[in-house]
C-alpha cells in the first residue's frame, strides 16, 4: 500500500492516531518538504515517530515519483505532507501515478489552512475561489491572480490568498551547469503580497481603471495558524503592506464587501 499521509498544521502531536499508526508500520516514510512546513523540524519528527524519514524535496517529489513508490506493491510506504493530503496538485499527480501501477493508494486526512483559515471568525461558505500570490520578479509579474480577487469581491465573496514559498529554489545562473546552486528559503509574508496588490491597484488606476478592491479594503492576515504563537491582524490593505506578523508561514484574506453581523464582531478582537 502507499499512504499519503496529512499532518496538520502545527508541530509533531498534530498526526492523526490512524496515521501515526501507519507511520510506525512502514518500510519507508518520505515527509514531503517543500509545499509547506511545520513549526518543528525533522528530527522532532523522526523523535516522535520514533523512526527515521526520508526528506524528499521539489526534484525527488515531481521528477523522482518511480523511487518513492518503488516497491509499494508488496511494502507499505508513506509520504507525511504538512496540512491535508491533497491541498496541494502534486500530491494527486503522484496517487494517479501510484494507481496507473496498480498500487493501493489510501489517503488519511487533517486539518489544512483551507479549513482552518475559519479560526478568523470568517464563515467558510463565504469564500470564493481561492488565489496563490507568486513573488514577482524584475522581468515577470504576473496579476492574474488580482482578477480572481475582483470576481470574487463582485460576488460578495471572501479569498484567501495562499502565499509563495522558495524552498531549494536553483538560482537562474546555476541552471546551465551540471551542478545546480540554490537559493535561501523565502516565505512570503502579508507585507509583501499586500505591496505586490497595492503596486497592481496603482497600475490599474494609472490605466484609468477603478478596481473594486482598493487601498482601504479590509483584509486579514494570518501567520503560524495551529501553533501556539498563531497571530491573526484585521486592517486595511494599505495598512497591512506595513505590518510585521512575524516568521512564516502567513496567509492574506481579502474580506468581501458584506460581512455577517457574527463575522464582523468576531472581527473586532483583531483589529489594529
Amino acid at each position: 500500500m502507499f499512504f499519503i499521509i496529512g499532518l496538520g498544521l502545527g508541530d509533531c502531536k498534530d498526526i492523526t492516531i490512524k496515521g501515526l499508526e501507519i507511520v510506525k508500520k512502514c518500510e519507508r516514510v518520505y515527509l514531503e518538504a517543500y509545499t509547506s512546513i511545520l513549526t518543528c523540524g525533522v528530527d522532532v519528527l523522526e523523535e516522535f515517530y520514533g523512526r527515521k524519514l526520508i526528506v524528499a524535496d521539489r526534484d525527488l517529489v515531481e521528477q523522482g515519483a518511480e523511487d518513492i513508490l518503488e516497491g509499494s506493491k508488496d511494502k507499505d510506504v508513506a509520504l507525511l505532507v504538512v496540512g491535508d493530503p491533497f491541498g496541494a496538485t502534486t500530491h494527486t499527480d503522484l496517487v494517479l501515478r501510484a494507481k496507473e501501477k496498480g498500487i493501493k493508494v489510501q489517503a488519511v486526512h487533517n486539518a489544512s489552512i483551507l479549513n482552518a483559515v475559519g479560526c478568523c471568525g470568517l464563515q467558510l461558505y463565504g469564500f470564493g475561489e481561492i488565489v496563490s500570490i507568486p513573488y514577482w520578479t524584475n522581468s515577470w509579474q504576473p496579476e492574474s491572480f488580482f482578477g480572481k480577487i475582483c470576481n470574487n469581491y463582485r460576488n460578495k465573496l471572501h479569498t484567501l490568498c495562499l502565499l509563495d514559498i522558495k524552498v531549494k529554489e536553483p538560482t537562474l545562473e546555476s541552471l546551465t551547469k551540471k551542478k545546480k546552486e540554490y537559493m535561501p528559503p523565502r516565505f512570503m509574508s502579508v507585507s509583501e503580497a499586500s505591496q505586490q496588490l497595492l503596486e497592481t491597484i496603482k497600475k490599474l488606476k494609472e490605466n484609468d481603471e477603478t478596481p473594486v478592491v482598493a487601498e482601504d479594503s479590509l483584509c486579514i492576515g494570518l501567520a503560524r495558524v495551529g501553533s501556539d504563537n498563531q497571530e491573526i491582524v484585521a486592517c486595511s490593505l494599505k495598512e497591512m503592506a506595513e505590518f510585521d506578523l512575524g516568521g512564516p508561514l502567513h496567509s492574506l484574506i481579502i474580506v468581501g464587501p458584506i460581512l455577517h453581523p457574527l463575522e464582523t464582531e468576531y472581527l473586532e478582537q483583531f483589529k489594529i
